[in-house]
């Protein structure tokens, strides 16, 4: 008696072992089914990816070069003196009468994932309309690649001498500015 029930205890054992096996096999098949459509699918995804360009490595670089150029445009912080000066200059060579209005010192601007030196003035600019233009071409075309005029305000003067009627002239303008020029800070280089 004490045999059959040792033998029946043992096939219980044997039985319970072959259950827990059993299901583990079970789950560890899901997964394996799982794992095998996931790779199905991420195959075909790459399957249908398109293949890189050949030029890559030559675009990178003429990327590069064109970042490098229009970086150097960029020019190191200078005294705010010249600035003016030279924006007085281009208004003479136009043949306006400019007068530096306010400047603001020069302050810190973050663009983007860069921070730049910033110097903004006002200046008020009188002649006539194509005098205007020709200042304001000169200035976005001159010395400096990064000055960008912010505002523009043109005002017609009312009266109009009788010399600048005779000799044909056009009619006066009186115009404020609002400049920015950026730079590279002082603590990049």
């Amino acid at each position: 008696m004490r045999s059959k029930l040792l033998i029946t205890i043992l096939i219980i054992v044997l039985l319970v072992v072959y259950y827990l096996l059993g299901v583990d096999y079970m789950k560890q098949r899901q997964e394996n089914d799982a794992l095998t459509s996931l790779i199905t699918d991420i195959t075909q995804i790459l399957g249908e990816m398109p293949e890189l360009p050949q030029d890559l490595e030559q675009r990178l670089t003429a990327a590069q070069a064109s970042l490098a150029a229009e970086q150097s445009a960029f020019l190191i912080s200078m005294n705010s003196t010249e600035v003016v000066d030279t924006i007085l200059k281009l208004a003479d060579g136009s043949d306006v009468k400019a007068i530096p209005l306010a400047t603001q010192p020069w302050s810190t601007q973050k663009v983007g994932e860069h921070s730049y030196d910033v110097f903004r003035l006002t200046v008020a600019v009188e002649g006539s309309f194509s005098q205007l233009l020709t200042f304001v071409a000169k200035l976005e075309n001159g010395e400096f690649k990064t000055l960008i005029v912010e505002d523009l305000s043109v005002t017609g003067v009312a009266e109009q001498s009788e010399e600048e009627t005779v000799s044909g002239g056009t009619m006066p303008v009186v115009a404020s500015l609002n400049l920015a020029i950026y730079a590279q800070p002082l603590s990049s280089n």
